[in-house]
């Protein structure tokens, strides 16, 4: 009976670990993903602020 709770328990067990194990293994890539996006501006961003620029300009 001992054998058979330690085998279900091991199986149950081994979904966590792999899952925490996935988190901890593609958290840098994550933040080193972030922080590019963060630090670069995009072509949508370019085109917006030179938006905001125009109708500032056009307003002064």
């Amino acid at each position: 009976m001992r054998v058979i709770v330690v085998l279900v328990t091991g199986l149950a067990l081994s979904g966590c670990v792999t899952q925490v194990v996935s988190t901890i293994v593609t958290a840098p890539v994550k933040v080193v993903s972030k922080t590019v996006d963060v630090m670069t501006t995009s072509q949508d961003e370019a085109d917006r602020n030179r938006g905001r620029q125009a109708r500032k300009a056009e307003d002064d």
